[in-house]
């Protein structure tokens, strides 16, 4: 399997166990968490969310997203030291730091999935790197990535266009000089993307155009952050169907019904308040007894 068929795929987790979360906490609340941000992170960010995010570029002429490829298992223990020593961490710190907040997957674990891991991730794998699932990867990231949010501010600047980042994902939104240069733009984007360090999904970058459904994060955003309308109308008939047969006639199963429902009613709120609302108005007609 090559990078030709990412479809296929596996994403390791290295969920850190509960002795070593606690430190990644800590040293994320008290060493990383002051350091300043660029602007355009809101992955993983304090007072960010998928609608900050994603508000820019509601009602642009043209949406662009791009995808930066293995994300965190690209930014190697090596990165994260010189990181470590830019922000002002003695070496010997920086060197402890950097091992309580990178891992390797044992070789056990990649030759039981092997099959399901191309060459190229494997070989990532193998050497020390920032995990999926650790508190302080997302951080890290962030940080890391202060010179590439700079340098893509400032190409969108030049087009005219509005730039964000929600961890891997980068988001592009202009007018008209920016459509018709697009092909241009997303050469310098890819330039830019391998100069820090990274690679684009080429598969996964999409352009659109505002006679279409603009998606972006999860989210439709023509004319503002919201739902799909398909999206809505299944939610809106749930919510009715629970007020008006019952609510155990729409679990399908799930035992933790009423939870799943207030998260996806909470999402909704998120992206659209007032959506949300009328979700909300519609969750107090029903008659949970």
């Amino acid at each position: 399997m090559d990078d030709a068929a990412p479809s296929a795929w596996l994403r390791l987790v290295a969920a850190p166990k509960p002795r070593l979360k606690e430190i990644q906490r800590r040293l994320l609340r008290n060493v990383l968490r002051p350091i300043a941000l660029h602007e355009a992170a809101h992955g993983g960010v304090l007072g960010c969310s998928v609608r900050t995010a994603v508000t820019p570029h509601a009602g642009a002429t043209v949406v662009i997203r791009a995808d930066l490829k293995s994300f965190f298992t690209s930014i190697s223990a090596g990165r994260i030291w010189n990181l470590l020593r830019v922000a002002g961490l003695p070496e010997g710190v920086a060197q402890t730091v950097t091992g309580l907040v990178t891992t390797v997957v044992p070789e056990a674990v990649l030759l039981a999935h092997r099959a399901q891991l191309p060459a190229a991730a494997q070989a990532r794998l193998r050497v020390p790197h920032l995990p999926i699932g650790a508190p302080t990867s997302p951080a890290l990231a962030n940080l890391l990535c202060y010179s590439l949010d700079r340098r893509l501010a400032g190409l969108a600047a030049r087009f005219g266009a509005a730039y964000t980042r929600y961890v891997d994902d980068l988001a592009f939104s202009g007018g008209p000089y920016l459509r018709t240069r697009r092909s241009r733009f997303l050469e310098l984007v890819s330039e830019i993307v391998r100069a820090e360090g990274f690679a684009l999904n080429d598969h996964k970058t999409v352009v659109l155009g505002d006679a279409g459904q603009q998606r972006l994060l999860g989210t439709v955003i023509n004319d503002h952050p919201t739902l799909a309308r398909a999206e809505r109308d299944v939610l809106r008939a749930i919510l009715h169907n629970c007020a008006t047969q019952g609510w155990r006639t729409q679990t399908r199963g799930r035992t933790d019904f009423a939870e799943h429902l207030r998260g996806r009613i909470a999402w909704a709120a998120g992206l659209d308040p007032a959506l949300g609302t009328k979700l909300v108005t519609a969750y107090e007609r029903i008659d949970w007894s």
